[in-house]
């Protein structure tokens, strides 16, 4: 390919990057302008319909119904507030809409929006308040027909009201008057509401409808609740009052303490509550009446809740009486008798004062919970408080028992076991000598050639032992705990010397056994021969063990597995 015809490719390129370039910048710039024009005529749109024809119709509506002054001025009110709408409002927004067309015609699209954005607040702000006014005008165009709506709902509530009171007028005869007032009155309402509608007072209309409503709002409470509100207030309370101040009364009789329940003060204050409660009724406001009376009837109820909580105290309190009196006394005896033998202790064995203290604190403690038991008693006796408060410090003082109790107890079982360990000591002391004296008697009833030196080492160190122990018996005060370091170290030497004793003579029967049995053999075997010697030479020397395992050895030259059958036989 020639230069030429590259610079003529390349000049190609070029144009047609400038086309496209040129096309897409018209495109976009096309599209932005469509998009601005029907912003525009948006916004126009919007402005014409600022004031829209209803308006005008429900004015002319207004102004042919006035017949006083009050709706007179409402209507001029009207006219000027609609009249600055159209004649400044709405031309400011079209002098505006003039400016963004001759900036869209320049091309400026930057400004265009910002000024865009400004005059649609505007012309919302505008629509606003035609909205509003339209609003206010039409609660006159249209408040026969709301109202007259609203008044058929209302007498159909209020039939239902009479209905409901004139079948069951015994349960409102507490507010008979004050409710056929009402009535009337809510009749003169609907009476007033008609004559307003004739002479089109629409302004006072509203007034009269939302008299009605609230009238008969209130009347439905009334005719819902005051039936229990009487029932609560002139029988059920009352005929609590009367079961509980009877109940009372029988319970004080009887020996309770009910003064702190204020009974008889908590009754009138009821009393004056309920009067207050009465009183508001009859002007009709029942507010928070049945709450209150629920309340007070909650009171009264939970009193029987009280009176069955007090009969339980004084069986407890009863209960309590009998066993604390019962539990304190024989502990106070049995801790009497052991600090009598305070003294008998201390010489009989190691302990010292602080060891002790701990008998001294309970004979204190016995006597404290003794003076608290005889004050609760007094307590009871004058019926200076209720059985629960009683109760529940006997609780505590029969605590205070238990806790003393299992520390003397402890105790008891602590200073009894010092008597306990030294007679088991003087009882193990004469069965380790029986023991000891069974060693003896065996290594003397088997004819050993040579008695063991490792025998009388360990009898001599037993028979120390055991001296020890018995001086150690005789001493007083007696230490247990040397004490019972004697003993173990006593009775640990004397099995020990049981058992050398008895392991001992049980290898020299085997030996001598291994050796008698081996004879056989040494006529025809002179290993055998030589075995069974050294074997009797060690069995006369004592050494029960070597002799033993030369004459195994030696027979089983000729008998393998001769050990096995020895031990069968021996056992």
């Amino acid at each position: 390919m020639s230069k030429t015809t590259f610079i003529l490719l390349g000049i190609l390129y070029y144009v047609f990057t400038i086309v496209v370039i040129i096309l897409t910048l018209n495109y976009i710039n096309k599209k932005e302008k469509n998009k601005y024009r029907t912003l525009l005529s948006s916004l126009e749109r919007d402005k014409n319909l600022i004031v829209g024809a209803s308006i005008l119709s429900e004015l002319n509506k207004v102004g042919a119904l006035i017949n006083n002054d009050t709706l007179q001025k409402k209507y001029t009110n009207w006219q000027e507030r609609l009249k600055e709408i159209k004649e400044v409002e709405v031309p400011k927004i079209t002098d505006e809409l003039l400016d963004l067309e001759q900036i869209f015609e320049d091309k400026n699209y930057q400004e265009l929006k910002t000024k865009i954005a400004a005059l649609e607040l505007e012309i919302s702000y505008v629509k606003t308040k035609a909205n509003f006014l339209l609003d206010e005008v039409k609660e006159i165009t249209l408040s026969e027909e709301k109202n007259r709506e609203t008044i058929t709902k209302l007498k159909a509530d209020y039939r239902g009201i009479l209905t409901k009171y004139n079948n069951n007028k015994k349960d409102y005869e507490e507010v008979s008057k004050p409710l056929e007032l009402q009535f009337e009155n809510v009749d003169k309402l609907f009476s007033a509401f008609e004559v307003a509608m004739d002479n089109n007072e629409y302004t006072e209309v509203g007034k009269i409808v939302r008299a009605i409503g609230d009238t008969i709002g209130n009347l439905t409470i009334v005719i819902e609740e005051a039936p229990s509100i009487i029932l609560m207030g002139r029988k059920l309370i009352p005929n609590k009052q009367e079961d509980i101040t009877k109940i009372a009364n029988s319970m004080t009789k009887d020996g309770y303490n009910l003064e702190y329940l204020n009974i008889d003060y908590n009754i009138a204050e009821a009393n004056k509550k309920i009067n207050d409660i009465f009183g508001r009724l009859n002007v009709l406001n029942l507010e928070d009446s049945v709450f209150e009376l629920k309340t007070i009837l909650d009171y009264f109820d939970s009193l029987y809740h009280d009176f069955d909580k007090e009969k339980l105290s004084k069986k407890i309190f009863e209960d309590y009486q009998r066993s604390i009196l019962i539990k304190a006394t024989k502990m106070e005896k049995i801790s009497n008798d052991l600090n009598k033998k305070i003294d008998d202790l201390k010489y009989s064995y190691d302990l010292q004062d602080e060891d002790l203290e701990v008998v001294t604190s309970i004979k204190t403690e016995i006597a404290s919970i003794k003076d608290d038991y005889n004050r609760v008693i007094e307590m009871n006796r004058k019926k200076s408080f209720a059985y629960s408060r009683l109760a529940k410090e006997m609780e505590l003082i029969n605590a205070s028992l238990l806790k003393t109790s299992d520390k003397l107890e402890i105790t008891l079982r602590t200073l009894g076991s010092l008597k306990e360990d030294e007679a088991r000591a003087r009882e193990q002391l004469e069965e380790i000598k029986k023991i000891l004296n069974q060693a003896k008697d065996m290594i003397k009833s088997y004819k050993l050639p040579v008695t063991p030196k490792n025998f009388y080492v360990e009898l001599s160190e037993a028979n120390n032992a055991i001296l020890e122990m018995a001086k150690e018996l005789d001493k007083r005060p007696i230490s247990i705990k040397i004490l019972n370091t004697r003993v173990d170290t006593a009775r640990d030497l004397t099995f020990k010397v049981y058992h050398t004793t008895k392991e001992t003579i049980k290898t020299a029967k085997m030996a001598e056994m291994a050796i008698v049995y081996g004879n056989r053999y040494r006529a025809n075997h002179k290993d055998v021969e030589l075995g069974l010697i050294k074997a009797e030479n060690a069995f006369y020397k004592g050494n029960f063990k070597n002799s033993l395992e030369n004459a195994i050895n030696a027979i089983n030259i000729v008998e393998p597995g001769i050990h096995k059958r020895l031990i069968e036989e021996y056992k």
